[in-house]
């Protein structure tokens, strides 16, 4: 890398570090480290949150995606996963009751809701499943960093011989330190949006870059055109043969959307709001602001398959290929005869001769990478543990192809540009995976356990240590752990250790009064144990499990099972027994464990029911209200039966409900019933021919995505400072409540307590 393209990278991040420092004079109590104060506006909490949820772990687990399904399924996703998502935003659905309820943090909840056994063990559950799949986040960025910048795996200090990554690692994570450490919640708040608003320019940049390096017509849509039958990257009626991400996949994730909505609250900026409104609008706010940087991430991707698949970059993606296998095979196989010999014949392998429309179309099983990684495996196979380094090998090659092509193509100065904004992603990511766990850990595990609160100035030195244990726990896990899966797949096997039983849960708490501990309880027992057990199969499966299964005859049973679910459930549920790979996959575990979860907690919560929870006290309505909210007060007329369908009550003003009509319009009327009902009835009717699809998501990435984003850029850029700005007028001006410290007694918070008090003498 040249030095301009270093210059480009560091000094607006030294500038983010300063800030975050600097943001620690605001910072009076527990409130405001926590949740800033809950004074932050709509469009800092939102744009904070776009940097915060595009990661750079985002991109690549995009592109690997990506890689290997194209965009057809893109069509499914879009088209119902965005409007799910924008929908339960405009209604508030859990965010909004769980911001009246003026928690600070999950576990809060859960003891008001049910008590505290379930906090300690219910956030116990939520915090490893978190902190492992968080883990994985800063070890993605640090391998990221290595490939792109061509870094030496291995340097010499004195005579010692380090590993680049442990370094790189040491450095992602001690940034991180930097900005949780000073401020907390208003650091975070504050340099998340900053990075955000520095991220805009680059998005407008690389786009246009990109645009003109390839063309759609002469490179993206043949490239895309040229698939076999059954796994089409344009046409989303012909995708019956994809494996992994494929329909079914949509399907879990959709029912997640829905059913995990709630399950992490206390997450993030959730609590930081000024007001449940102000809290509800920044998430629905949340479907404009992104503008250019999705379709920043959907031009990396079609960037990547253009060239490592197009005759055109065949040299280039040559190039590419033989510096991923002797870059990973330097990371994961020991013996380095078996590397040499993989190097040997590798390199002996030719540019990868294909003429598009002439010979028979790309497909996953017959494709360029192929040769490579069956040469890989065909030396590997006769070493001790083959099979499970190969997983290594191929997980680590489909990962870090994207920072190798990138390297390979960007020039002096984007390079740069793309730099800086890969370590803000990464910044703004891992510092909220670290600050959220550390957090929940001591409001949620360790607070519980104490006979009295903490002293304010204790409190907060706890949530700073604790911050740095877990970094300490990342550095850890990244540099012991393998992943041996797609990094979606990975989150989802993961996550599913606490999604399996936390929909119900809090979806429950939040809404219903028969919902009892008992009930949670058994939604953890059998929503996160399944879970568990698949996580446990997977990690064990090539090594221990199946060979088992071969010795003890055992194989022809499960075989039958197998087949018995595909005569049902083919061609989207396909278990095919494999002696390297866990035949089910990580979503369909995932689906397996929400099922059990959700039907848990229905019976257990059933059978114990005496008596309705109090959850206007909870929610703060009625004559518990404190006038922040008027969830109480709207009543359903059929002058408003179409506001209140979309959301919208007596707390909109005219811009609110501007901004909620042209969300609702743009995702419902455009994006579901237009660009998504209204061509599925005409593909039934008429089935549209590849090439038209190619016009269509030019039109829908593309197009609609420029004039999306040239307007939102300047919208939020605008709104982000203007919030930043009033966010440090509102904290200078907050009087702290000590007593508001996520402390919980008889099921209220020790604050609403006080003031409960205090109105009975009244």
């Amino acid at each position: 890398m040249h030095w301009i393209d270093w210059g480009i990278a560091i000094v607006p991040v030294v500038l983010v570090l300063s800030i975050a420092i600097y943001t620690r004079r605001y910072v009076r109590g527990i409130a405001d480290f926590l949740a800033a104060g809950r004074v932050a506006g709509r469009y800092v909490i939102c744009v904070g949150n776009m940097q915060a949820a595009m990661s750079l772990i985002t991109l690549i687990a995009l592109c690997e995606s990506q890689y290997q399904c194209g965009m057809a399924i893109s069509f499914w996703n879009n088209s119902l996963l965005i409007p799910v998502g924008i929908c339960l935003s405009l209604t508030g659905f859990c965010l909004y009751r769980f911001r009246q309820s003026k928690c600070l943090s999950m576990g809060q909840f859960l003891e008001i809701r049910y008590n505290r056994p379930l906090r300690i063990i219910a956030a116990f559950i939520r915090t490893f499943a978190e902190m492992i799949t968080n883990a994985i986040g800063p070890a993605v960025a640090a391998r990221f960093f290595i490939y792109f910048a061509d870094l030496p795996l291995k340097v010499h200090f004195f005579n010692w011989e380090v590993s680049t990554f442990a370094i790189v690692m040491i450095i992602v994570l001690a940034m991180a330190m930097l900005v949780i450490w000073p401020g907390g919640r208003i650091s975070l708040l504050v340099t998340d949006a900053l990075q955000g608003l520095m991220s805009y320019p680059i998005f407008v940049i690389f786009t246009v870059y990109v645009l003109s390096e390839i063309s759609w017509a002469n490179d993206v849509a043949p490239v895309m055109q040229d698939r076999a039958a059954g796994e089409s990257f344009l046409n989303p009626m012909d995708i019956s043969a994809l494996r992994d991400f494929n329909l079914f996949a949509l399907i879990v994730t959709i029912i997640g959307q829905f059913i995990n909505r709630g399950a992490w609250l206390g997450n993030g900026s959730t609590s930081s709001g000024r007001n449940p409104h102000e809290q509800k609008m920044s998430s629905i706010l949340g479907s404009w602001r992104q503008g250019f940087s999705l379709l920043m991430l959907a031009l990396v991707s079609m960037f990547i398959v253009t060239v490592m698949l197009s005759e055109r970059f065949a040299r280039d993606a040559r190039e590419i290929r033989l510096f991923l296998v002797d870059k990973v095979a330097s990371e994961t196989i020991v013996d380095q005869n078996v590397k040499q010999q993989i190097m040997r014949d590798v390199t002996a392998i030719p540019v990868a001769q294909h003429t598009i429309g002439k010979d028979k179309p790309y497909s996953r099983n017959n494709n360029p990478d192929i040769p490579y990684l069956n040469t890989t495996y065909n030396h590997l196979k006769a070493t001790p543990e083959g099979d499970s380094t190969f997983q290594k090998f191929r997980t680590l090659y489909y990962q870090m192809m994207t920072p190798a092509l990138l390297r390979n193509k960007l020039p002096v100065g984007i390079m740069g540009l793309f730099l800086l904004l890969m370590i803000m992603l990464m910044l703004s990511t891992d510092d909220t995976s670290i600050f959220n766990a550390s957090s929940t850990m001591i409001q949620d595990v360790i607070m519980p356990f104490r006979k009295k609160p903490f002293e304010p100035k204790q409190h907060l030195l706890w949530l700073r240590v604790t911050s740095v244990g877990v970094c300490v726990f990342f550095l850890v896990v990244s540099l012991f752990f393998a992943q041996i899966d797609y990094i979606l797949m990975f989150i989802s096997i993961m996550c599913a250790l606490w999604l399996g039983a936390a929909g119900p849960i809090m979806v429950g708490g939040l809404y219903t009064r028969f919902g009892t501990t008992t009930g949670a309880f058994c939604a953890l027992i059998f929503g996160s144990g399944s879970s568990l057990i698949g996580l446990i199969l997977q990690r064990t499966w090539n090594d221990r499990v199946y060979p088992w299964l071969l010795e003890s005859h055992n194989i022809k049973y499960v075989n039958s099972l197998f087949d018995a679910v595909n005569s049902v459930c083919s061609p989207y549920v396909v278990w095919k027994m494999d002696p390297v790979k866990f035949p089910i996959n990580s979503y369909e575990i995932f689906f397996i464990s929400i099922m059990l979860g959700c039907g848990a907690y229905i019976i257990g919560s059933l059978l114990t029911y005496r008596k309705p929870f109090n959850l206007d006290r909870m929610l703060h309505r009625g004559e518990y209200s404190n006038g922040e909210s008027m969830e109480s007060i709207n009543r359903w007329t059929w002058r408003n039966v179409y506001g209140k369908l979309i959301g919208i009550d007596d707390e909109y003003n005219t811009g609110d409900k501007i901004i909620a009509w042209s969300v609702f319009g743009y995702a419902v009327v455009f994006q579901f019933l237009f660009a998504f009902v209204g061509i599925l009835i005409w593909n039934y009717i008429s089935p549209w021919p590849v090439e038209w699809w190619s016009v269509y998501f030019f039109i829908t990435i593309i197009v609609v995505g420029i004039i999306v984003g040239s307007i939102s850029t300047v919208w939020f850029m605008v709104g982000g400072f203007i919030d930043i700005r009033q966010l440090f007028k509102d904290l200078a001006k907050r009087v702290d409540n000590p007593l508001d410290d996520g402390w919980v007694e008889d099921h209220v918070s020790l604050s609403d307590k006080a003031k409960l008090s205090k109105n009975t003498e009244e």
